[in-house]
């Protein structure tokens, strides 16, 4: 004998789909109301702190449990839109950053006080914003995110907002870090064509340029003054290797390169070159809306007229 009942399967399905439409609605609702969002007002810029504190309380709970991982629970499954932009290339897993805390634990332990003074800068922070604001009015400014790594990535620019890394920088010196990375969330520059050595440096350079001009200060004295020193001989080095695709050739992303050139003398020849193109605009609010959307990065290196020793 056949009980089935067409009407209580449809009642059945009406409840189920009712149930799962009102959970997803709840989840939305939460995270709408959870989610820091993106703004045009440099005054209403979210700093999002609860990540170092939530490693922090991780941190402290490792006694308590040795034979565990309390960066899961306690960190990465509490972790701000920002910390979980931050893990897959960076931090890379709970049990990756337990291993490097354990190998590590009094160099993050020096960090403590320095990460919990972040959120004492805001203001120089949004001075930089009421800065880029008034240079270039179409700015738009995304959370600031700060979380702790595995001692590898000082700052990020990603989709979800402005993500630093509070191990790797002293706290006086957030706000310049954090108005780098805030100019690279404006650039849409970049492009697959287009990325080799020369890109990337004007990219980085376009960072270190603006945030000198937001704020007031920059994030690579020594190299600057080494470059400076140096500028005829390494324009010369870097003209023979800048349409390279695949090698950084040490100028890029290397703390110790193999040269025994200081790091990072790209974002430098960057800023040399985005500061000619600057410096001889007559219009510097249209100059900066052009330096943030380039097309053609030999067209831009031309019309700089970048040069040194010609």
């Amino acid at each position: 004998m056949n009980n089935f009942n067409p009407r209580v399967r449809i009642t059945n399905d009406f409840e189920n789909n009712r149930t799962t439409l009102l959970v997803m609605f709840l989840l939305l609702l939460t995270s709408s109301l959870t989610v820091a969002q993106k703004t045009t007002n440099p005054l209403k810029v979210q700093f999002v702190t609860a990540d170092i504190t939530n490693f922090w309380t991780a941190f402290d709970s490792l006694e308590k449990a040795p034979r565990g991982n309390p960066f899961d629970q306690l960190y990465i499954k509490k972790g701000s839109p920002g910390l979980i932009d931050f893990i897959p290339a960076r931090i890379k897993g709970a049990d990756s950053l337990l291993s490097m805390v354990l190998r590590n634990k009094s160099k993050y332990l020096e960090q403590k006080e320095n990460s919990l003074n972040y959120i004492n800068y805001q203001k120089q922070c949004q001075a930089t914003f009421l800065a880029l604001k008034y240079l270039y009015p179409e700015a738009v400014f995304p959370p600031v995110y700060f979380v702790i790594g595995r001692f590898n990535s000082g700052g990020h620019s990603a989709k979800s907002g402005l993500i630093i890394g509070a191990e790797m920088n002293r706290a006086d010196r957030v706000p310049y870090l954090v108005a780098h990375e805030l100019i690279h969330f404006q650039q849409d520059s970049i492009t697959a064509i287009q990325n080799n050595l020369l890109a990337g440096c004007i990219n980085e350079g376009t960072a270190e340029f603006l945030c000198e001009l937001i704020s007031g200060g920059g994030l690579n004295k020594k190299t600057h003054e080494y470059g400076n020193a140096h500028e005829e001989k390494l324009w010369k080095e870097f003209q023979q290797i800048m349409y390279d695709k695949e090698d950084n050739h040490d100028w890029m992303y290397n703390y110790q390169p193999k040269n025994g050139y200081p790091p990072d003398l790209g974002y430098w020849i960057g800023y040399k070159i985005v500061g000619a193109f600057y410096n001889k605009s007559a219009d510097k609010q249209k100059a900066i809306k052009e330096i943030l959307h380039i097309q053609d990065y030999r067209k831009f290196l031309k019309d700089s007229g970048y040069a040194p020793g010609n």
